[in-house]
């Protein structure tokens, strides 16, 4: 039987509340006794970057409006109550496509309007060189321009929110502030930029570092480096999957103690594989990919990860279990801080969980006023 009510601790003061899933109206109420230890309530997940999940995928221009809703009810079921479709590299009028699918959704379904306050477009304008480049097809990146940023705007009906873009490219600094005149967010990802080429970003308008740690060469400089000086500049939050794949436990602790709950934003990074079972893909994100039994999402043949196929119920999970983070913490940093990130208004979303050491079990959520256990 699904989840009905409990005793939870409401976030983010800690008061205990009796809780409870009344048709499709979630119930809070005052409690004068204990919570439940690992039972939680608190503001609705934000995922800044989902490339696709179970088995719908962002990247194809076929996908359905009826697909962005299947997976608008998937990630709902893993606590996520808004995010940002993900469009990668490829060749432009692809990505345009895509662009213009996820719109589609938007505009015909009301569950995916209501979950999706915007598009995340990550590249073309990335680092060609490997290792910084990741996944993203090489023969598709390309230098930084107003127009082009512009003609996949339009075929976004204006809903790109948040642009990922390497500083050193040229044209990157232009577009940097062309594009945070308009309001949208930018971040710095698949970059290997020096720290004056950072700083000039950061005083452009970039706001955000995306995933940071990954995206980066495997051999870097031991103190000046794109990581050091992302994860040392104060105006600068950072995004980052800690899924237990790409980054190891020292460095989500190393992450989580700079940035702290207020400018760091987990994020999933999934794409259509997570949930899928192990074996070689051939996917838009990356091409022929493999999906391990260990979860692990690699480019087939290679050490370099092509996403994830994970949750942010995992990413909170390893916050909590690997990294140390309070639990308080690790749901500001999937929910209030990602939202003031992208500017969204509160509409009273929320996630209950359970959170312990054992994982993270998301037990109901309520999304633009409609509530349904998981």
């Amino acid at each position: 039987m699904a989840w009905l009510q409990g005793l939870a601790r409401r976030l983010p003061d800690g008061v205990p509340v009796d809780v409870g899933l009344e048709g499709d109206r979630l119930r809070l109420a005052p409690h004068d006794g204990a919570a439940e230890r690992d039972l939680w309530v608190g503001p609705g997940w934000v995922d800044v970057q989902v490339n696709g999940f179970a088995g719908v995928d962002a990247n194809d221009p076929a996908t359905s409006p009826a697909g962005f809703a299947r997976m608008t009810t998937a990630l709902r079921s893993h606590g996520v109550t808004r995010y940002l479709p993900t469009v990668i590299t490829a060749e432009l009028p692809r990505m345009a496509a895509c662009l213009r699918a996820a719109v589609r959704a938007i505009e015909s379904e009301g569950d995916v309007a209501d979950a999706v306050p915007g598009l995340h477009l990550e590249g073309p304008f990335l680092s060609p060189a490997d290792g910084a480049r990741g996944a993203h097809p090489a023969a598709f990146v390309r230098p930084a321009d107003t127009a082009t940023f512009d003609d996949l705007q339009a075929a976004a009906g204006g809903r790109i929110r948040l642009l990922t873009l390497a500083p050193e490219v040229p044209g990157a600094l232009a577009l940097i502030a062309h594009a945070a005149r308009q309001g949208v967010v930018v971040a710095l990802g698949h970059t290997n930029a020096d720290a004056a080429t950072i700083a000039a970003a950061v005083d452009a308008g970039a706001r955000l570092s995306t995933h940071l740690g990954n995206g980066t060469p495997a051999l870097l400089p031991r103190h000046d480096n794109v990581i050091w000086t992302q994860l040392g500049e104060p105006r600068l939050t950072a995004s980052a999957i800690f899924d237990g794949h790409h980054l190891p436990p020292a460095v989500m602790r190393v992450f989580a103690a700079v940035k702290g709950p207020e400018r760091l934003v987990l994020t999933s990074d999934a794409v259509a594989l997570a949930g899928m079972p192990p074996g070689v893909y051939r996917t838009p994100v990356g091409g022929e990919v493999e999906l391990h039994a260990s979860g692990r999402l690699t480019l087939r043949g290679t050490p370099y990860l092509a996403g994830s196929a994970s949750s942010l119920a995992d990413g909170v999970a390893h916050a909590v279990r690997e990294a140390g983070v309070a639990v308080a913490d690790a749901w500001a940093m999937v929910s209030t801080t990602p939202s003031r990130l992208l500017g969204l208004a509160d509409r009273g979303d929320l996630t209950v969980a359970r959170v312990s050491a054992d994982g993270v079990t998301v037990l109901a959520t309520r999304a633009a006023g409609r509530a349904a256990a998981t």
